[in-house]
């Protein structure tokens, strides 16, 4: 199955929207942080989000991306989509030219897989992740994280003073 970085970021980014919706907007900065994408790759993925009418995004100070939708309403298969991103278990990406320019044994077979697993992340909503107790526990772990790391970085800030001596000026 070939399901790149692309689309798995892309949902993992808009999971964590979902879970922290009540936050208000949610800045690409905390789900760099949380989620370790690289902040310039997540704006690529939302700019296609946004295009896709999955989010919208809030301008100014406390601005960020806010769902466009319900979390009920969001299903996995439409973030998929949304970056351009397709679950393709081909060799030939759906050509047909999987054996020598010609279609295989097998093609059909595989197709019909793609479309089955297409099938099933349409069934799945944002809000059916976020009811899981395992996904659940995992953001509370990040948020915990994420936030002993601002601590440490505002305590770094606070102590780490440029001192010099006076009787060297």
């Amino acid at each position: 199955m070939r399901l790149t970085t692309k689309g798995r970021y892309a949902v993992t980014a808009m999971l964590d929207l979902a879970l922290h919706k009540n936050q208000g907007p949610v800045s690409l900065a905390d789900i760099s942080q949380r989620q370790a994408i690289s902040l310039s790759y997540l704006e690529q993925l939302f700019a296609k989000l946004r295009k896709g009418l999955l989010v919208s995004s809030v301008r100014g100070p406390g601005g960020g991306y806010e769902l466009k939708g319900s979390s009920d309403a969001i299903f996995i298969a439409e973030i998929i989509d949304a970056v351009n991103e397709s679950v393709d278990t081909t060799r030939c990406q759906g050509t047909g030219d999987c054996q020598g320019g010609e279609t295989c044994l097998t093609h059909y077979l595989w197709e019909d897989l793609s479309e089955q697993i297409h099938s099933f992340l349409e069934g799945i909503s944002l809000d059916d992740l976020v009811a899981k107790s395992e996904v659940k526990r995992i953001a509370q772990h990040q948020d915990r994280k994420q936030l002993n790391l601002s601590k440490n970085m505002s305590d770094i800030g606070e102590t780490n003073e440029l001192r010099i001596p006076a009787n060297t000026l």
